[in-house]
């Protein structure tokens, strides 16, 4: 007993809509693998589910496909946005691969197409960057013998700084040695009998007469 026909209308039930919008995805994405490798066709899928989620099989270049289609059918798939884009992307493609090899003209590398004319040009550019470069290093070289040169004078000035404060400090031990040696002197004087004390040596002539 076979299945009934199923009406093609939309499924009102979320999740009976997701289900066999997931089965029959499936189904198309396997048939079109598989008539491009018995058939040895040209295929390109591409389904966007209501969730706004894609899902995509192609067998060849996506854009080598579109290419073909518009070659076909004459209608224009690409906007002018979307062209001078396109031409942007070339100009750049090209721009950089010139300075690739302007680059390896250099290094010296891939020089033997070059004609003497262009020899010269090159010559010119790698003398003027060598000028550059030199006078960069020159212009570095004046920087730092500068440099040294006010970390001498400034460590001049720190020697200078350390000696006056070397010498203020021996300055003020000196003092409070001679302060205490003071100190201590007086206290041996008033300590000392009365007899040992210095006596003036010239008599007191009033006591005399």
């Amino acid at each position: 007993m076979g299945r009934g026909k199923i009406e093609i209308k939309r499924i009102e039930n979320s999740s009976n809509r997701q289900v066999t919008y997931s089965k029959r995805r499936n189904g198309i994405l396997k048939k079109a693998k598989e008539i491009s490798v018995l058939c040895d066709a040209r295929v390109s899928v591409i389904i966007f589910a209501s969730s706004g989620k894609m899902h995509e099989f192609s067998s060849t270049s996506l854009v080598d496909i579109l290419d073909q289609y518009h070659k076909l059918t004459g209608r224009r798939l690409w906007d002018a946005k979307h062209e001078n884009l396109d031409n942007e992307i070339n100009k750049v493609k090209k721009d950089n691969d010139n300075m690739q090899i302007e680059l390896r003209h250099l290094k010296g590398e891939d020089i033997t197409s070059l004609n003497h004319r262009e020899l010269m040009m090159l010559e010119d550019a790698l003398d003027n960057g060598l000028t550059s470069i030199r006078n960069k290093q020159n212009e570095l070289l004046r920087m730092m013998r500068k440099k040294a040169q006010s970390m001498e004078e400034e460590q001049e000035q720190l020697n200078c700084q350390l000696r006056q404060l070397e010498i203020a400090s021996m300055n003020r031990n000196m003092g409070e040695i001679g302060e205490v040696f003071q100190q201590r002197e007086n206290e041996y004087q008033t300590q000392m009998p009365f007899a040992f004390r210095v006596q003036p040596m010239q008599p007191n002539l009033q006591e005399r007469f």
